[in-house]
């Protein structure tokens, strides 16, 4: 059998991130120039600190070692769970890195799993194989983190995972991975171990939430939402100075234009109630916290938009677990949609975090951490850059499998098509009881896993929607659905 040579891992600061030890021995993170407390170290830890430029090895700090080793090992665990590191992969006395590991979670840590020689390894369905600019990454919307490959071979001797393969079979090749990479992808989910005589295919791979979503599905929810990457996300305006902007109105076609306005039956001087609602509709941003929605006008909000209305059994076809009716269209009738309200200012209603159980037209609370929740509400007030918190915060999250039960290939985007007839919905019904409403476009689908215990992927955000009682113009000025 070939012998390998080990490889070491080292924690490393990204390159945005620098540290800084201040005369009061507080040490100080900063990212893009602002100051990020890491707590107090000895000038010893401070000084040791200064290694995690260039990469620190993980066998220098032991959270059971003496005392310095402690400190750093302490200080390495609060970069991390800032997601301040980065952790590089290199072969023991050559230096070059081999991978280069991204956390893509907050709080990421690289683990290694005891792999033996007779375990079978495969590549998980939804791992992937990306250039990105001059790199090359493997990742997975499945794994906490993505590995930039820095040695060209170690993509080709990967490429023989795509069948289960014995680490002992590995090793007799010539570009064969170190054990240490195994483990850490074999951690991240981007390997999995498949048993004696599998094929490591779908039904192999995690639990049936998991078995049940396509790759393309995953990876749009994962990498369009926010808490599962590191990627830029929302108006940012990547290609300001690159590219001009479409114009807000599409150039007209050539050819005569038919005036609509002229045709016999042309529309009548005044609108009807539901024609003038489309047109009042506006996204509002801020609210009247002196004179709070109340939770009589929040249970008349809910019975009007999202109530089940009747239920009814699947005719004898392959459709599972019948049809629940609600006020709104849903594809296929899956009706896969849950509303969950964090209340901040309702008349009647505790502040706290609330399902709304719409078969009977109740709120169950849920216990959560207030940080949590504050995280949550902090989040949408920063999304609609308000003054503060909305009075309520509705989440739209989907139970998955009520659609990929039944449909392939376009689950995920009917569910987003519902999301939209929905938000409809609410702003419809909030413009006709003289409340304010608007919808955001971000929710942290690994903050809601850890308020919930739902696995990401079993259900999860698709959509979030503020509601309250509107400041009047002269508080809130001109809102448009723009900003």
């Amino acid at each position: 059998m070939r012998r390998t040579v080990p490889a070491h891992l080292a924690a490393r600061l990204r390159g945005h991130v620098t540290l800084e030890a201040h005369a009061s021995g507080e040490l100080f993170a900063y990212v893009d120039g602002y100051p990020v407390s890491m707590g107090r170290f000895s000038a010893g830890a401070a000084e040791r600190a200064r290694e995690l430029r260039r990469g620190l090895p993980f066998a220098s700090f032991s959270e059971s070692g003496r005392k310095i080793e402690k400190e750093v090992a302490l200080l390495v665990r609060r970069l991390a769970e800032s997601g301040f590191l980065d952790y590089c992969l290199s072969r023991a006395g050559k230096g070059e890195d081999l991978v280069v590991i991204e956390p893509q979670v907050q709080g990421y840590w690289p683990c290694m799993p005891k792999i033996g020689a007779a375990d079978r390894l495969v590549l998980s369905r939804l791992a992937y194989l990306r250039r990105r600019g001059s790199e090359l990454v493997l990742e997975s919307p499945h794994a906490g983190a993505l590995f930039k490959i820095c040695d060209p071979k170690i993509a080709s001797a990967l490429a023989m995972l795509s069948m289960p393969r014995q680490i002992k079979e590995l090793r007799r090749q010539d570009d064969f991975p170190s054990p240490e990479l195994l483990a850490l992808l074999l951690d991240c989910g981007i390997l999995f171990k498949a048993d004696a005589g599998s094929n490591g295919l779908r039904m192999e791979e995690g639990d049936r939430n998991l078995v049940l979503w396509d790759f393309h599905d995953l990876l749009f929810h994962t990498r369009s939402t926010e808490g599962r990457h590191a990627n830029p996300l929302g108006g940012v305006y990547p290609f300001a100075g690159v590219l001009p902007p479409l114009p807000a109105v599409r150039p007209r076609w050539p050819g005569k234009k038919i005036d609509l306005g002229k045709a016999p039956t042309a529309p009548r001087k005044t609108l009807s109630p539901f024609a003038k609602l489309l047109r009042e509709r506006i996204s509002t941003r801020t609210f009247d916290n002196a004179k709070p929605i109340t939770i009589a006008e929040l249970s008349q909000f809910l019975d009007g938009t999202a109530r089940v209305l009747s239920v009814s059994k699947a005719s004898p076809d392959l459709d599972d677990g019948g049809h629940a009716m609600r006020p709104y269209p849903s594809a296929g009738a899956a009706y896969e949609l849950e509303l969950y309200l964090a209340a901040v200012k309702c008349e009647g209603l505790a502040r706290g975090f609330y399902h709304y159980d719409a078969s009977v037209h109740a709120l169950v609370p849920i216990a959560v951490q207030k940080h949590d929740l504050d995280a949550l509400l902090a989040g949408s007030q920063y999304s609609v850059g308000a003054p503060a918190p909305p009075q309520i915060l509705i989440t739209i999250a989907a139970r998955f499998a009520r659609m990929s039960w039944k449909y392939s290939s376009i689950a995920y985007s009917l569910i987003l098509k519902d999301v939209g007839v929905l938000t409809q919905t609410l702003y419809l019904m909030a413009t006709d009881m003289g409340l304010g409403g608007c919808a955001l476009g971000i929710a942290n689908i690994d903050l809601f896993a850890k308020m919930t215990g739902i696995a990401f992927y079993v259900e999860g955000p698709v959509g979030q929607f503020v509601l309250g009682r509107g400041a009047t113009p002269s508080e809130q000025g001109q809102e448009t659905d723009a900003k």
